[in-house]
């Protein structure tokens, strides 16, 4: 297992922030930053506000590598229109991010492991790359053992949290489509993100 997801929820108390939305979150008991100065407020610069918005987004979707993530942005860059709105779709259409969002794994990180493990099909070929770039249209579905596994089964009960209308899903045969690219105000966040301000970050 990974120091990522090992140390999950250590991104929320860094944070300071429930950033999935889970009742397990640490942040519910000590809504404050670990160490001796955790409770203590000071006005953030510019600088700083635009890093924890960068950290939020990164977190979010599994605590992605800075390297990795840079690549996200300079590819949103490049696409035509806002590239606030290409990043978030960018991010969205990662394979892990999917999955997640279809409610195949209880979180994005039990997601990637899914993923990695091979136990995730796109349009009938195995793929077992977390960062694997989904299109409109595509059909998700976990194959082989994981389909009676009670992780997987307990994932797509769960009430924790709601299907997005940019799925098309078929809870009982682990299986959905990937409609479109969704805008920015169709992702549903439990914490606010600032997309705008990951944009200025990397725009120093």
């Amino acid at each position: 297992m990974s120091k990522r997801v090992q140390a999950k929820y250590k991104i929320d108390r860094r944070l300071g922030l429930n950033l999935w939305g889970r009742p397990k979150s640490p942040f519910n008991i000590r809504n404050y930053a670990p160490g001796e100065h955790g409770k203590e407020k000071s006005k953030p610069s510019d600088y700083c506000i635009q890093l924890r918005a960068k950290q939020k987004l990164k977190g979010y979707y599994g605590n992605i590598g800075e390297k990795q993530f840079r690549k996200i942005y300079q590819e949103a860059v490049r696409k035509r229109g806002d590239t606030s709105e290409n990043l978030i779709g960018l991010l969205e259409r990662r394979l892990d991010a999917v999955v997640y969002r279809m409610k195949f794994a209880i979180t994005v990180f039990a997601a990637r492991q899914l993923i990695n493990h091979g136990h995730v099909a796109v349009n009938g070929k195995k793929v077992d790359i977390p960062s694997y770039k989904v299109s409109d249209d595509d059909v998700i579905e976990v194959v082989g053992k994981m389909r009676d596994n009670e992780k997987t089964l307990g994932a797509i009960s769960s009430t924790e949290r709601d299907i997005p209308d940019y799925f098309e899903i078929d809870s009982k045969g682990l299986k959905g489509k990937f409609l479109r690219t969704p805008q920015f105000v169709d992702v549903p966040y439990p914490v606010s993100m600032e997309p705008n301000l990951v944009i200025e970050f990397y725009s120093r």
